[in-house]
């Protein structure tokens, strides 16, 4: 009994215990583990940091997902955390697992998915902020010159004359050991201060633009749903000054003390859109895309994660950025498929920007000229707030559009540039006016033959010819990455007997430097634009015409604004229709209407030649007409038989594997599978072999699902993923309506 007594009036030891979300993307480890939090962990302890545990024998990352008191296993020690403040807030933690359900994705891909490269739980990616040392004075310049008799010190002190504190850089330059003596003595004292690696060029601030009534309309009708989650699509016709009416409205949402996001779709678009905004908004934007390094990406992140910037603008990453109290979030170009996520997750932006514009209230705006039909049809059931603004701004006119049969063009020796592209191309260098041509295939050739032997270059872990990049004298594989050093022989029978055929922006551009030796030309693709600044650069020089034709790829083709191009040459208009895909109707009419877009925007009318082999096609005479809503009728109709969205709802299951047996096994088991356990009215197409069958020396086969109404589809999925498919040579990947 006095032993009892004595055990009662014992203070109680808590021990803290953390709930971790380990980085190992596997079905069956996708849950937390508990670990135990030493008790010189526990302060910093906190939901949604980055932790070290122990697992197995590795030291991995993981991020706490919740702190309890007890536990019912026998839990390791936390080793370590890796974060001064969360780097999951509560949003973030419930969008993970929003995504998780949506894309049944493992939670830790969500997560992962959701931060800077550098923030990811992966030890190799760890990146710190950057700092620099300042010196300032402890006291008076006269005073401090008073107490030290050495020349080197007085020179260091010097360098205060004019200044209220220095680079500690710039004074080891003049005597590093003085200085050291004069923080050591306390006359100069040593600070530390942040500084971003990335920064936004300072622009003259301009002044908001006067509305047209379109825009005035548009404006108003967001502005009154400031607190609601509304959807708006603004569709307006290219040059309409969609830009404006997101500046307008942000400006209306700052002065709330809110934040923004702005995404858009091309890396392309972000220096002119960032130049645009900087100018209304300086010092007040942050920029989230794959062209910063990681070490900038987690700079922009972290201005976001402390309130120090209201304004991101970005490509599909930036749909997570860390603001916490949003007033507007717009999706510029909503039509372009760069917002979905082809790696697991396969997420939409679109998906996520709905969801936070739910938590935080407040509107969603999706901006176009060729939205697509899924939103169109959204509209016209009153589920998103139709904005049409019909009008170019500042009383622009559509371009004349002018198709050219390249039939007829290859019998007269025109392969390349029809004799119509090519007259226009002259009046306009003539006018000193500028062109842009739009050719979406990058390199010079697509295929390389011998015709000697008939060998040709293929790629050996694809089923694909190998793509010839003149500039870095090279053959690629445009899906694995393969590289091959080519020569002027043919490998197979060592003749000098080798063929270039195909038609890429790096031939255009030979093409047009000997047709038009006097232009000057820039070309702007992936492989112009791989160093850090030659997007921009290229972009700001011909902004101020030091080229006459700038030609690339569907980067060229959607947001760009050059008031002085008044010629748009599309060659090749033709080749996105032949990609088997039940989309590549919509890709081609929005690529090639917005492509025809980019001319005649200010005063200075525009023209556009488009050249195609079937001019008759009803897409071309849509693009030829700016008639999207002609467009939008036959294709809907052709959806609605085909039994396509927006009518049904699409699940593409991806079968993968190195071995063709086992791959073709498990994909004829799943088909089995399904069709036991789906709705009468679902419909099961294959499996058969993908459009791309082997890629990297990986065989993929595919099953796709079209389905309206079927409740048990996802756990089916889910159950066929977890326990049916079991053979671990193959793997499956999700993806919702692809």
């Amino acid at each position: 009994m006095q032993l009892s007594f004595f055990c009662s009036i014992l203070p109680v030891v808590m021990k803290m215990y953390a709930d971790v979300l380990v980085e190992i993307r596997n079905k069956h480890v996708d849950k937390t583990f508990t670990y135990h939090i030493p008790k010189t962990l526990e302060e910093e302890a906190e939901v949604g940091k980055r932790v070290l545990v122990l697992f197995g024998s590795q030291q991995i990352e993981g991020y706490i997902l919740a702190l309890k008191n007890t536990s019912d296993v026998e839990a390791k020690d936390l080793l370590e955390i890796l974060d001064e403040e969360p780097v999951l807030n509560e949003e973030m933690l419930k969008l993970g697992k929003f995504l998780q359900e949506k894309t049944l994705s493992s939670l830790s891909s969500c997560y992962s998915a959701m931060l800077p490269k550098a923030l990811k739980a992966s030890k190799k990616t760890q990146i710190h902020k950057k700092e620099v040392l300042y010196l300032s004075l402890t006291e008076e310049l006269e005073e401090a010159l008073e107490k030290v008799t050495s020349a080197s010190q007085k020179d260091v002190l010097a360098l205060f004359e004019n200044e209220t504190r220095v680079l500690k850089t710039k004074a080891n330059k003049v005597s590093a050991s003085a200085v050291n003596t004069l923080i050591k003595n306390g006359i100069l004292n040593l600070e530390k201060e942040e500084v971003y690696r990335y920064q936004i060029k300072n622009q003259e601030r301009e002044s908001a633009k006067v509305l047209n009534e379109e825009q005035q309309s548009a404006k108003d009708k967001i502005i009154a749903s400031l607190q609601k989650s509304e959807i708006f699509l603004l569709h307006g016709v290219t040059g309409s000054g969609k830009t404006e009416v997101y500046l307008s409205v942000i400006e209306e949402v700052l002065k709330l003390g809110k934040e923004a996001i702005v995404l858009v779709p091309e890396i392309s678009l972000t220096p002119q859109f960032v130049g645009v905004f900087s100018k209304r908004f300086p010092n007040d934007i942050a920029v989230l895309h794959s062209h910063l390094s990681d070490g900038e990406k987690y700079d922009e992140w972290r201005k976001i994660l402390k309130g120090e910037v209201h304004i991101c603008i970005g490509a599909r990453s930036a749909s997570f950025a860390p603001f916490t109290n949003l007033g507007i979030i717009i999706m510029d170009e909503e039509h372009s498929e760069s917002y979905k996520q082809e790696s697991s997750p396969r997420y939409f932006a679109l998906d996520v920007l709905k969801k936070r514009s739910q938590t935080h209230h407040c509107p969603l705006v999706l901006g176009s000229a060729t939205p697509t039909l899924d939103s169109m049809a959204h509209a016209h059931k009153k589920l998103y707030t139709y904005l049409p603004m019909k009008k170019r701004a500042q009383n622009a006119v559509l371009p004349e559009c002018i198709l050219v049969d390249m039939a007829e063009e290859v019998k007269n020796r025109h392969p390349i540039i029809s004799r119509e592209l090519e007259c226009s191309i002259i009046e306009k260098l003539n006018q000193n006016e500028q062109i842009m041509l739009l050719l979406n295939r990058r390199g010079h050739s697509t295929t390389i033959t011998c015709s000697n032997c008939g060998f040709t270059y293929r790629c050996p872990h694809c089923e694909i010819s190998l793509t010839y990049h003149k500039s870095s004298k090279n053959l690629r594989c445009h899906y694995c990455g393969y590289t091959k050093y080519i020569d002027e022989y043919c490998p197979n029978c060592h003749e000098k007997s080798l063929n270039y055929y195909g038609l890429g922006t790096e031939k255009l551009e030979e093409y047009l430097e000997n047709i038009f030796p006097t232009a000057r030309i820039v070309r702007m693709d992936r492989d112009s634009t791989t160093n850090k600044g030659t997007l921009e650069k290229i972009t700001e020089d011909f902004l101020n015409h030091k080229y006459d034709i700038l030609l690339g790829t569907q980067m060229i083709s959607k947001g760009l604004d050059f008031p002085n191009v008044t010629l748009m040459g599309i060659l090749d208009a033709d080749a996105s229709l032949q990609i088997p895909d039940y989309k590549s109707n919509e890709r081609t009419f929005a690529l090639l209407s917005q492509a025809s877009g980019r001319a005649g925007r200010k005063e200075k009318k525009g023209m556009v030649i488009l050249q195609t082999f079937q001019p008759e096609n009803y897409i071309f005479q849509c693009v030829k007409e700016h008639s999207y809503f002609k467009f939008y009728k036959y294709e809907m109709n052709i959806r609605k038989t085909l039994k396509y969205p927006p009518f049904y709802y699409l699940v593409l299951l991806t079968f993968k594997s190195k071995d063709y047996t086992a791959v073709r096994k498990e994909a004829l088991k799943a088909k089995e599978f399904l069709e036991q356990n789906k709705d009468p009215e679902t419909i099961l197409l294959g499996p058969t072999t993908a459009n791309m069958f082997l890629v990297n020396g990986i065989y993929h086969f595919e099953i796709l699902i079209k389905y309206r109404f079927d409740d048990k589809l996802i756990n089916t999925i889910k159950e066929l993923d977890e326990f049916v498919l079991l053979n671990k040579k193959v793997t499956m990947d999700i993806d919702f309506h692809y």
